[in-house]
């Protein structure tokens, strides 16, 4: 592979050798440094794609566009049972749960459930 930058193919040969680059923050190790500078945004706040329909911020560009689709009037996934209609079939799932009551994530800790898995990682700081 040719690369046109040397700082470039200095990046790309962390892929090969296995050289981990570390985030101080949480500890967290990536083989990219890029990788590393997008994940700090997470600690740093830095959100750099606000949406100007609703003022939310997003620190990746994909999380951005992929949320720029719920202000959409396209919603073709629908609940047989009460008919509310979302932008996303994972959405759909999701909400599902409220009438089948399936709560699909489990704390080990406790044996507590919930039907979201961020419902989980928030309630397990509780241990």
């Amino acid at each position: 592979k040719t690369f046109s930058q040397s700082t470039a193919l200095v990046r790309h040969r962390h892929i090969h050798t296995g050289e981990k680059v570390t985030c101080p923050d949480c500890g967290k190790r990536f083989s990219r440094s890029d990788t590393l500078r997008i994940h700090r945004r997470i600690h740093t706040g830095e959100n750099l794609f606000p949406c100007a329909e609703c003022g939310k911020s997003f620190t990746l560009s994909t999380t951005y566009l992929r949320h720029q689709l719920i202000h959409s009037s396209d919603k073709p996934y629908s609940c047989t049972d009460c008919g509310k209609s979302f932008t996303f079939s994972s959405a759909l799932t999701q909400h599902r749960r409220i009438h089948t009551g399936e709560k699909p994530f489990t704390c080990s800790d406790c044996g507590k459930s919930f039907t979201q898995s961020s419902s989980l990682t928030a309630h397990r700081h509780t241990h």
